[in-house]
């Protein structure tokens, strides 16, 4: 090959290249996103990668599916008495409120199905429970669910009797509905995605909305917009606090697959946030939910949708420090809770809940044997220690490799 034509050629290759970084670069920009390093999007499958899915004894079915029955989107509550846990569920995928049932012994075992209002079962999609204190110390249980319209039910009895689902003036197409105390427990921020087919208003994209609670969690006020991404869906949020108390990190789901899942900052308490950004890959997929275990490591719940995971559509946990996410490195582990045998994907929606003695009880609705039977709701119990190691078996058995 001449000089002349080895150089036009290296020179073209450089053009070329800056043009492809170019248009990367406003892609990201247009987005208002920023981007990931493209060794992040690929480190879920170098976590180390600890199975429990076979584990069946470390399983518990709170409702079992049948060949007609299917059980949807569940989520729990843990109360004060650090025993007594509430499960509710939609019958169906994102169908109609109504099913619940209690444990009074860490999730072991549970009740048959508790008598709930019969407006519940008018109201679809993804029941949510909450157990919010006032400022009088007033402790109240709550079920947010809704689509289009979000509506809300209260219990002030420990969860023997519940009001009729109400709306509650705010909107969300389905999903998850995220609250947390702010202000040092006076108000409470609550987090929901909104779309254009679940509000009154002419929006073009889904989008995170809050309203802030200054009565523990009866009405809601200041409705706003916070997070939009333009070519995005960021929605499902969970919200996390710093250990240290001073900052709120938002994880949300990114529904449009064009990104990793998506993370914001608030160090005003919900006040203003940053922009979005991608979180690495190890933590990108739907319904986010978290709790910290009793070593302040973080455990985050959720289904698996990062296309290179080899646990992908499957339910998992990351584990990881709350620094992990928020300097974009990936994590310690990451944990397959469940195998999914039903329609890629149709698992994930959970309840995370950790216990005194560190045992962590993530429940999620999940197909979780072959045959017809359909997607029931079952909890996995696990502590770090024992994530520990296992860890260290697999990290010895890829070094005889």
């Amino acid at each position: 090959m001449h000089t002349a034509s080895r150089f036009s050629l290296k020179r073209g290759c450089r053009l070329v290249c800056r043009w492809s970084l170019l248009a990367v670069l406003g892609m990201a920009a247009a987005l208002n996103v920023h981007l990931a390093w493209a060794g992040e999007k690929a480190a879920a499958g170098k976590l180390p990668i600890i199975d429990l899915s076979q584990e069946t004894d470390r399983q518990v079915i709170v409702a079992a599916g049948t060949k007609t029955d299917y059980r949807g989107q569940v989520t729990t509550v843990l109360m004060k008495d650090n025993k007594t846990m509430f499960a509710t569920w939609s019958i169906g995928h994102g169908g109609k409120c109504g099913p619940m049932k209690k444990s009074t012994d860490g999730g072991l075992t549970w009740s048959n199905l508790l008598t709930t209002p019969p407006n519940w079962r008018s109201i679809g999609s993804c029941p949510c429970l909450f157990r919010l204190t006032d400022t009088k110390g007033t402790e109240r249980l709550f079920v947010f669910a809704g689509r289009g319209t979000l509506h809300q039910s209260m219990s002030l009895d420990a969860g023997r009797t519940w009001t009729p689902m109400a709306a509650n003036g705010l909107y969300k197409p389905g999903g998850n509905t995220v609250i947390v105390p702010i202000e040092g427990g006076r108000k409470h921020l609550l987090l929901a995605q909104r779309s254009p087919k679940s509000a009154p208003l002419n929006e073009k994209s889904m989008s995170i909305w809050q309203a802030v609670s200054s009565d523990g969690g009866q009405t809601w006020t200041g409705y706003r917009q916070v997070c939009d991404v333009p070519g995005a869906l960021p929605c499902e949020p969970d919200l996390i606090r710093s250990p240290d108390g001073k900052q709120l990190l938002c994880l949300m789901r990114e529904n449009s697959r064009r990104l990793n899942s998506l993370m914001m900052v608030s160090d005003s308490e919900g006040k203003s946030w940053s922009k979005a950004k991608e979180l690495t890959a190890s933590l990108t997929g739907d319904r986010h939910v978290s709790c910290y275990a009793p070593d302040r490591r973080l455990v985050v719940v959720f289904r698996d949708r990062d296309k290179r995971s080899p646990t992908v559509g499957h339910y998992v946990a990351w584990i990881g420090r709350y620094g992990d996410i928020i300097h974009g490195r990936k994590g310690q582990f990451r944990v397959k809770l469940l195998h999914h045998h039903g329609a890629f994907g149709d698992c994930g929606y959970s309840g995370l809940e950790c216990l005194p003695d560190g045992t962590l009880v993530a429940s999620t609705y999940v197909k979780y044997r072959p045959g017809p039977n359909k997607n029931s709701i079952v909890s996995v119990r696990f502590k770090l220690a024992e994530i520990d190691t296992k860890a260290k078996h697999v990290r010895g058995a890829a070094n005889k490799k």
